[in-house]
C-alpha cells in the first residue's frame, strides 16, 4: 500500500472546491500544488461576496437536499459528509464566526469573504501547499503532463493525481469559461451541455418603452412566482424580483430557473406567474377590486384598497392592456396570477452558475474519472444545480473535500 507522503497531486481551480480539495489532501499527508489562471486565487468567491458571502443555509437537510434536483441522489452522501452545520463549524475553526440571517441564510458575522479566504489561505499555505497563479490549463500533452500557460511561455506539469476544479462558463473574465469541455471530451468523458443557470430571462416580445425607462432596475416585491413542471405540479416560491431592460432577474426568478429554462428549450417559451398580493386570498382581491369606487380613479382605487401602485400597477398595465384592465374579473385573476411570458434566459456569462458538466455516469464513486484513472473532478464542473442561498457554496465545498478524499483512497488501494 502507497503511503500518503509520496502522493504528488496537481489542484487546478482555486475556487472553493480547490481549496477545498486542497486542503483535505494536505491534511492526509499528500504534496499539493494549486494551480489557478487569474492573478489570484478566490476571484469569483471574493466577488459573489459583495453583497454579503452566503455560506450556506440554515433550513432543515431533507428540504436543503431537495434544492439539488435531479442530482440530489449523487450529491446526497457527499453534502451529508460535510452538511451545512459541518461547514459553519469549520468556517469557525478559521476564526470567522456565523450567524443565521433572513431566510434562514448563513453569513459570516462581518458579511465579508475576504477575511475567510485570508484565513482559509494561511491554513493552505502553512499545510506545505504551494499556490501557482497565472496558469491556466491546456489539458495534457502527449505523454500525460498537465499543459499550463503561464507567464513565461507553456509550463509542464507532472503528478501522480489531478483534481479539476475549474468551474462551469458563467463569469469567464473571473477564469470560469467553459475552456475544459473539449479536452475531457477527446479523452471520452461525457460532458452535458453548459447552461445558464442562476440567471435572468427576457420576456417575450421585449417592456414597453414606458415600463422599461420608468421602472427598469426596480423590485417586484412582495410576490409569489410559481411555475408549472411538466408532471402536473406547481414550483411555488416567495420572495423579490427584479425588472430589467429585457425581464426580469433576482433570487425568486433564480430559484424557478431550471424548470424555465428546460420549458423554454422544449416549447420555445416559458410562463412565470406572478402573485401580486400573496396576502390576501383570491376571494379578498375580487370582492376589492369590485368595491364602488366612485370617482376615484382605478389607480387611486387600487392603492387605497390593495395597496398596488407603482411597478406592480404598470405591470398589470402591461399584461392587460387599457382596456382589460377595466374588466374586474380580469384584473382580479392578474393581481392573483399575473402571466409572464418568458423567452429565452439571459447569455450563459451573466448567469451566477451553470447547468450541466461532467456527467454523473462519468464518475466513480470518488469522483474520479472512469476514462481517465487518476482524475478527479469537483465542484461546479460537475453536472448539478441549485438555486442560490447558500446551496451553491456548500455543494462546491463538499465536492471539493470529495474529491481530495477520493484521491487519498485511490493512491491507497484497494
Amino acid at each position: 500500500m502507497s503511503s500518503p507522503a509520496s502522493l504528488h497531486v496537481a489542484v487546478i481551480g482555486g475556487g472553493p472546491a480547490g481549496l477545498a480539495a486542497a486542503e483535505v489532501l494536505a491534511a492526509g499527508g499528500a504534496q499539493v500544488e494549486l494551480f489557478d489562471a487569474m492573478p489570484s486565487v478566490g476571484r469569483k468567491f471574493l466577488l459573489a461576496g459583495r453583497g454579503g458571502l452566503n455560506l450556506t443555509h440554515a433550513e432543515p437537510l431533507e428540504p436543503f437536499l431537495d434544492r439539488y434536483g435531479a442530482a440530489r441522489e449523487r450529491l446526497e452522501p457527499i453534502v451529508r459528509a460535510f452538511d451545512p452545520q459541518a461547514l459553519r463549524d469549520w468556517a469557525q475553526g478559521l476564526g470567522i464566526a456565523t450567524f443565521v440571517g433572513t431566510s434562514n441564510r448563513v453569513f459570516p458575522t462581518d458579511m465579508k469573504a475576504a477575511p475567510l479566504l485570508r484565513a482559509w489561505l494561511h491554513r493552505l499555505r502553512a499545510a506545505g501547499v504551494v499556490l501557482h497563479a497565472r496558469h491556466r490549463w491546456m489539458g495534457w500533452a502527449d505523454d500525460g503532463a498537465l499543459r499550463f500557460a503561464a507567464p513565461a511561455g507553456e509550463a509542464r506539469h507532472r503528478a501522480d493525481a489531478t483534481v479539476l476544479a475549474l468551474g462551469g462558463a458563467s463569469w469567464a473574465r473571473l477564469g470560469s469559461d467553459g475552456a475544459w469541455v473539449p479536452w475531457l471530451q477527446a479523452c471520452g468523458v461525457v460532458v452535458a451541455p453548459l447552461r445558464p443557470a442562476n440567471c435572468g430571462f427576457d420576456v417575450a416580445g421585449g417592456w414597453s418603452d414606458f415600463l422599461r425607462t420608468r421602472h427598469a432596475g426596480q423590485p417586484i416585491k412582495p410576490v409569489v412566482a410559481s411555475v408549472t413542471l411538466d408532471d402536473g405540479s406547481v414550483l411555488r416560491r416567495q420572495g423579490e424580483c427584479v425588472l430589467t431592460d429585457t425581464g426580469l432577474e433576482g433570487s425568486l426568478v433564480y430559484a424557478c430557473a431550471a424548470p424555465l429554462r428546460e420549458a423554454i428549450a422544449r416549447h420555445g417559451e416559458a410562463t412565470l406567474t406572478l402573485d401580486l398580493l400573496p396576502a390576501h386570498s383570491a376571494g379578498q382581491v375580487r370582492a376589492e377590486v369590485a368595491r364602488p369606487r366612485g370617482p376615484r380613479s382605478l389607480a387611486t382605487h387600487l392603492k387605497s384598497r390593495l395597496n398596488v401602485h407603482g411597478l406592480k400597477l404598470a405591470l398589470l398595465h402591461e399584461v392587460l392592456g387599457p382596456e382589460r384592465i377595466h374588466d374586474a374579473a380580469a384584473l382580479a385573476a392578474a393581481l392573483k396570477a399575473l402571466p409572464l411570458r418568458l423567452a429565452a434566459p439571459r447569455p450563459i456569462d451573466e448567469a451566477i452558475s451553470t447547468a450541466g458538466g461532467v456527467a454523473w455516469a462519468a464518475l466513480d464513486d470518488r469522483l474520479m474519472l472512469q476514462a481517465c484513472p487518476g482524475v478527479f473532478c469537483a465542484g461546479e464542473m460537475l453536472d448539478w444545480e441549485a438555486p442560490t442561498g447558500g446551496y451553491l457554496l456548500t455543494a462546491c465545498i463538499a465536492t471539493g473535500r470529495a474529491a481530495g478524499q477520493g484521491a487519498l483512497q485511490w493512491w491507497a488501494g484497494p
